[in-house]
Formats: structure tokens, sequence, C-alpha cells
């Protein structure tokens, strides 16, 4: 089948490709704008239309994410060529992200995420809380290759803008109710309120639950549930055409039951198997799983006059996670890991747009105050111990940046920019063994003394980078723009938060940054009179000082292995991408993507008896699909005195590797999913009903795992699993 859907999604993709490009040989220039003009982006932190931006950028629109049923932000994968968007291992809120091969697999403290999540243009530094439900959203933008000089650090694989819908002066109120399988309901209210004709306020309430996919048959807990609060609530004040005050606040609150993940091979101690079922665990570590975020901000953007204005977004954000993660899926005490993260950040930001006669621009200056902590236990019970680790990050990072492009002519445009980022870091790392498999004083066990210290050391580094962008531009049409560009993204160093120092003394030394300079050209824009809108872009990227974890073997005196995070890789990153939607009639209209990544490492260093040795020939880039597609049709029409919309849709992804250290037991094949989503709303507009099917197939596939293989851990290899087949029932009320 998979095979069949593959050559389904490419001989459509590639049917688009031509008939797009013919259709674009003798097209005459039209008045009106055509649908990718419509569509208005800040990928370059100012706002433009879809065509004229010389990056590569998906958009999802409310509407389109409204159409398909996307419940929250890990819709993009589906959508998105070349990224990966999953839950992380363990939580039903904590995000990881790819994009074009590049991101984060660990969600520990103290490492930095590789694509950069904005919400309203507020930077938020840590993946936990970061999966976002989809509601009060206008838009949703993916950024795809380094976004240095706009976006900072931390953005080397692209960056993903979750826009939240203005308020407005109009009185709002929408109601939404949903039930599904699983025990699955839903709830959201929704209300703007206009206090005066120049002030707003607004709110959303939101709570999402279902049952468990599986269960935990030690415990006879759920497993794969959902327990989800969500709010958000915001003033918009406009006192003049001019000038304009937003204040928000959001809050998530995740109390999901732990998720420990599928026992995949037979245990070495015990006599467990692998549940028949992908969802269930024999897990028996229980504790506290809870993960709550907020965030406060405050954005004032002020027009001086025609050329200028000014833009200012401060905020505040804060986690606290407590979670528990059984490794080895079984009752005994293998490898439990009880653990907790806090963290808290505050980030200013101001910024210059400018606009001349035939020039724009913008500028800006940013500042981040940002403390990351944690601690964990591994109680390996195979040795008798338990091994404590805890530390903490605090950051301050100033960049300055500029952006601008010159208009040569009516059709030739460049732009170019950099930014110059200083990130000082201060560190503190602690790791020690206590006697007995049970937790440590650390998280609330038996109080007793340390059996021995592995590490225990502060540092503090600074890491500057200057991170360049030129682009140049070139309207064949008014209706079709191609450019190419050479950008440049780096992500900051630090240390390593598990590091064991009495094995591996380098690992007070931390790590350094990574870069990823890119190569691109592309093409967008609309023909046929605006029936059919595309873009494409093909990009080379050059990816070095790679923040590798690799297992390394201890410089003699020292014997044993240990977990080290190094600048130990680079690699070669090239592909391209094609998205394309067709307006066949004014009732139908398809829509292709296509994603096509090769991802091979360079380099990949590792110590063996004290001396590196490049092991890349064994080596395999994580989460990094050579092939990815989606395809939807979309029909609407009258129906019953209302308006129905049908769009199924089918996504694909070819066989990727969880790790770096191909496995076949974790590696995941090729997959497909089929979705179908209905929605018919009355001809006032009030009322909707939708239905929405998921994974029809009901496909399995892995999106995360853990490989402790051997005895010591008791063969501990697990694998986290995408949700089955569903069927959700929505009903909303608008006014």
């Amino acid at each position: 089948m998979n095979r069949l859907v593959k050559t389904a999604l490419l001989a459509g993709a590639a049917w688009s490709a031509m008939s797009t490009i013919a259709m674009a040989q003798d097209v005459a220039p039209q008045d009106e704008a055509s649908a990718i003009d419509d569509i208005v982006v800040s990928a370059r932190r100012r706002e433009e239309t879809l065509k004229d931006v010389p990056v590569a950028v998906s958009v999802l629109t409310a509407e389109r994410l409204e159409q398909t049923g996307a419940q929250d932000i890990t819709a993009l994968q589906q959508q998105t060529p070349n990224a990966t968007v999953q839950i992380a291992r363990g939580s039903n809120s904590t995000l990881i992200s790819f994009i074009r091969g590049v991101g984060q697999q660990d969600p520990l403290w103290g490492f930095e995420p590789g694509v950069g999540l904005y919400v309203d243009d507020v930077y938020i530094a840590r993946p936990q809380g970061a999966v976002l439900d989809i509601f009060d959203v206008n838009r949703i933008e993916v950024l795809r290759g380094p976004q240095g000089t706009l976006y900072g650090r931390n953005t080397i694989g692209g960056a993903i803008k979750y826009v939240t819908q203005p308020l407005g002066h109009d009185l709002d109120f929408m109601a939404r109710a949903t039930v599904g399988s699983y025990n699955e309901h839903n709830f959201l209210v929704s209300a703007t309120v206009p206090v005066t004709e120049t002030l707003s306020v607004g709110g959303t309430v939101a709570t999402y639950r279902h049952d468990g996919y599986g269960r935990n048959r030690t415990t006879g807990e759920e497993h794969y549930n959902k327990e989800v609060n969500a709010y958000r609530f915001s003033t918009e004040w406009t006192p003049t055409d001019d000038f304009s005050l937003r204040i928000a606040y959001d809050r998530v609150d995740d109390e999901s039951a732990p998720r420990h993940g599928h026992r995949e091979v037979n245990s070495t101690v015990g006599g467990f198997t692998p549940p028949d079922d992908v969802y269930d665990t024999y897990a028996g570590l229980t504790g506290e799983q809870d993960v709550d975020t907020s965030g406060v901000s405050v954005t004032g953007e002020y027009r001086v006059n025609d050329m200028l204005t000014i833009k200012s977004i401060t905020a505040y954000r804060e986690g606290y996670t407590d979670t528990v993660i059984d490794f080895d899926q079984t009752p005994l005490p293998s490898l439990d890991v009880p653990a907790y993260y806090g963290d808290h950040q505050f980030t200013t930001e101001l910024q210059g747009l400018f606009t001349g006669e035939n020039w724009s621009g913008v500028a800006g200056l940013f500042y981040l105050d940002g403390s990351s902590k944690g601690a964990f236990d591994t109680i390996a019970g195979g040795l008798g111990v338990v091994i404590a680790a805890a530390g903490k990050v605090e950051t301050k990072s100033i960049s300055a940046y500029a952006d601008f492009t010159y208009d040569f002519s009516d059709r030739l445009h460049a732009s170019i920019g950099g930014r110059w980022t200083s990130d000082e870091k201060d560190a503190e790392v602690f790791r020690a063994f206590y006697l007995g498999a049970t937790r440590s004083p650390l998280q609330g066990g038996t109080v007793r003394p340390i059996l021995q210290t592995r590490t225990n050391y502060t540092a503090n580094d600074t890491f500057e980078k200057f991170t360049p962008r030129v682009s140049v531009s070139y309207d064949f049409s008014d209706e079709v723009t191609g450019y190419a560009s050479i950008s440049q993204g780096f992500k900051s160093g630090g240390w390593d938060m598990r590091g064991d120092a009495f094995l591996v003394p380098q690992t007070v030394d931390g790590y350094q940054p990574e870069t990823v300079t890119n190569y691109e050209l592309g093409l967008k824009g609309s023909v046929a009179d605006g029936r059919i809108w595309f873009a494409a872009s093909a990009f080379y990227a050059d990816y070095q000082d790679m923040q590798i974890t690799t297992q390394q073997v201890a410089t003699p005196p020292a014997t044993g292995i240990a977990s080290v995070v190094d600048n130990a890789g680079s690699a070669t990153i090239y592909g391209f991408e094609f998205e394309t939607t067709i307006r066949f009639t004014d009732n139908l209209s398809a829509s292709w993507a296509v994603g096509h990544l090769n991802n091979e490492f360079d380099e990949f260093f590792t110590l063996i008896s004290g001396a590196p040795v490049d092991i890349s020939n064994t080596r395999e880039p994580q989460n990094s699909p050579s092939l990815t597609s989606f395809m939807s049709l979309n029909w609407h029409g009258d129906f019953a005195g209302g308006r129905l919309t049908i769009v199924p849709a089918l996504s694909y992804r070819s066989a990727y590797h969880l790790f770096d250290a191909p496995d076949p037991v974790l590696d995941q094949d090729a997959y497909a999913l089929v979705d179908l989503s209905t929605t018919w709303t009355d001809s006032t507009g009030h009322y909707e009903i939708g239905l929405y099917g998921r994974n029809l197939t009901d496909e399995v596939y892995k999106v995360g795992g853990y490989n402790f293989a051997g005895a010591t851990f008791n063969n501990s290899i697990s694998a986290f699993y995408g949700p089955p087949r569903t069927y959700q029932l929505q009903l909303t009320y608008r006014y």
C-alpha cells in the first residue's frame, strides 16, 4: 500500500508542477490579486505578501486548519514538506521539532532547540508546554532553513510562528463542543467584548480530554490519555490609527497520566515480552505527571510617520514539569527515571520598521534573561544504585539585527541583513551515585549519604556569532517571483546536564555552537488567472560543529561508558520542496506538497581509548525521511440550506531513523495517513457541524523511543506511537 501511496503522491505533485510550469509560460497579467497574493505573512518581521518573501514559507491559515480538523500544532507535520513536529516521549505537551533534518530530539533542560517557536513574535525557549492547541489562531507560518538574521539563536532548522487572531472591536462569541473516540470530550468558549470604541477585551478557555489509547497493565492507569486545560486572555487598545497596545496572558496545564512507552523486545530479567497492543505498557514507576506553563506579553506599535513605525515586544514566561518515565517498561526498577524541570524567561525586543520610496526594512534590539533547571534520577536496579543528576543554566542574550530590501527596478530586488548575538551562560552540573535502587534525596527519596560524586562543577562562557543573510529576487511577471538566497543560523553552546566527569573529564569544557549555512533557489506565484498558486524551493545546507550525544569510552585509567554531548559531527543536507493549490472550479480545489531530503553525515567522531574515530559510515541523521508528501481535495457547495465542505487528505513519510545509530527495532518504515473532514455551516454562519476521521486505515507508526539494550538495563528498548484511528463530532456556535 505504501508503494502505491508514494507513487500516487509523487505523480500528483509532478503533474501539478508540470501543469503549473506549462500554464506559467503564457499567462496574461491580471489586475485582481491571486490566491497567493491574498496571504500576508510576517516571515521577515514585517507584513508582506507570501509571493514577495524570498524565504521558503508554508502557511496554514485558520480556514485550512479548521477544514482539516487540526487539533494542535503537530498537524504541521502532515501538511508541511520536510518537517517533523511531534509530541515528545512521555508527554502530551512537550514538543520535538525538526525542519530539513535539523532540530532537537532530547528535550532535557539546558539543551537548546534547533527550531524556534514563536507565539505572536514572543520566543518560546523551552519545548515543555509547546504543543500548542489550535484555537484563536489567525495562521501558522513555517519558515524552512536557518533564520539566524531575523530570529536569532536556535533557529538553524527554521522557525514556527503561531499568529493569534486580533480581537478587533466587534462583539464576538464562540462555543464549541467535541465528542469522539476514546471518550473524547473537548470544550472551548471564546469571546471578544468591546469596552469602548478603542478598547476590547477577550478570552478563551478550553479543556481537552480523552481516555487512553491503551492501559498500564501493572498499575491499571490509562496510557496515552489526555487531560489538558488551556487559557488565553488579552486586551487591545487602539486610541488612534497610529498607535496600538496589546496585553496577552496564556496558560496550559497538562495533568495527563504518565506515558511510558511500549517494550519492543523481551526482557533479560522477569520474563517480560512486548504487549500485543502497542499502546500498552508494563511500567511500574508511579508518581506525579504535571506540566504547567504560562506567560504574559505586552506588544506596542506606534506609527511615527509614513517612513517609520516602532514596535516593542516584552514578555515573561515560566514553566514547571514533574514527570516519571519508566524506561524499562516493567514493574522492576531496572531503569526508572523520575524528573523535574523548571524554567523562566524574560524577553524584550525593540523594532524599527522602515519604508522608503524604493526600499524597506527592519532593525531591532533583542534581550533575553532566562534560567533553566532540573533534576532526575536514573534508578538502575541491575546495578543496585540510583544515579542522581541536577543542574541549572542561566542565560543572558543580547543581539542587534537589521534586514533591508532595495528595489533596483520594478522587478529586481535585493536584500541584505545580519545579526550579532552574544550569549553569556552560567552553568551548575551535579551527578552522584547513591546506594540502593530507589529515589535519591533529590527526588524526595530516603535521605542517605552519597556513594560517589561523579560530577560537581560550575562553568561560564560567552558565545558570540554574526549570522548574515543575502537574497536577490526577480519578478518574472506580476504574479511570479524567483529568488536566490544565502543565510546562516547558529545554535548556542552549553554543557551536558548528564555529563559524567569521572569517566569523561572533558565534559566540564562543554560544547561550542553549531552552525548551518544555507543556499537556496525559489520560485513562487500564481498562474492561470489565479486558479493555480505554487511555491518551489531547492536548497543546499552545510551543517558544521553538530552537537551530538555519543556513547564515549572513558580515557584510561578510568573505565566505563558515558553519554557525552560534543561537537562531534558535520553533515551535508540538500533537497527540494514544492507546494501548490489548484482551483479546478469554484467548488473544487486540490492541494499538493512534496519534500525531498538528502541528509548525510560527513563526519561523526567518537572517542575510543582516548583517540577520536570517525564512524560516520555507521550513522544516519535522525528524523530525516527522504520523502514527505501531502495531498488533499477540497469540495464545498450548497447543501441542506447551508454550506458543506468535504476534505479528504493523504500524507506520506518514507522510512526514517529515530536515532543517529540505525536500529532495526526502532527504525520506522514508510507509512501513510488517511484523513477525512466534513463540515456543514448554516446559511447564517452561526452554526457549524464537523465530522472528522483521522488515521482511517489505523496505521501503526513510531514517533519516539529509547534504546538501552543489554542485560545491565534489562534490555530496555521501547517506542512511543502516534495516535490510532479516531473519529470526532464537533458542534460550533458563533455569534
